[in-house]
């Protein structure tokens, strides 16, 4: 069987890592992995996901959907220290990663815990999910997520999807429009898309 980095249970090796990454101008210091998705740095569509996201003013938490080893929950749990940021992955060994990261950071504004896209996600009426698909799991699974996730969303609250150009983006554009209705492109670059659904 192949291994990715969604794989529940890596069989590579283990390989750890550390690193510093600077994100929202905040400095923080990775554990990483042999595993999971981009041990070697944050990888440029998270950082532009990153960079561009703006929380809606509802109230609720913040979930950070396949977390890996945690930047995107993390710089924004950082980022909005009020907020309650949930980060899930179905990969065992980057929710231990995130777990470690989050604490060697100091951010304790987090919920991680193990899920299938958002099976184990009990909570509803989030104020933002933030998501960078894992695009080799398939159209299917990736847009069964954007349907929960719409789900799972509070009235006023936003999906914020990072997705290229050449894996899918108009075909994302097309289906977040059909579910959330008007769709804004918060940011491109470098053949990256941001896409932010809102629902109202």
């Amino acid at each position: 069987m192949s291994q990715h980095y969604y794989s529940k249970n890596p069989q590579t090796k283990s390989n750890p890592r550390e690193w510093t990454y600077t994100l929202r101008g905040e400095k923080f210091h990775f554990h990483t992995d042999a595993g999971v998705f981009s041990k070697g740095e944050v990888d440029f569509g998270s950082r532009l996901l990153i960079e561009a996201f703006q929380d809606s003013e509802v109230d609720g938490p913040v979930l950070d959907v396949g977390c890996g080893y945690g930047p995107i929950g993390m710089a924004i749990a950082k980022a909005y220290p009020q907020k309650e940021v949930h980060m899930v992955d179905v990969n065992t060994r980057a929710i231990e990663l995130a777990r470690k990261n989050s604490e060697k950071n100091g951010i304790q504004n987090v919920k991680i815990y193990e899920s299938d896209g958002l099976a184990s996600v009990e909570e509803a009426d989030f104020s933002a999910i933030l998501t960078n698909p894992p695009i080799r799991a398939g159209k299917e699974t990736i847009f069964r997520f954007y349907e929960e996730a719409f789900g799972k969303l509070a009235a006023g609250g936003s999906l914020w999807v990072v997705i290229q150009k050449k894996q899918g983006a108009p075909s994302t554009q097309e289906k977040l429009e059909e579910l959330f209705g008007e769709v804004q492109v918060a940011d491109k670059k470098k053949g990256y898309f941001i896409f932010e659904a809102r629902k109202v």
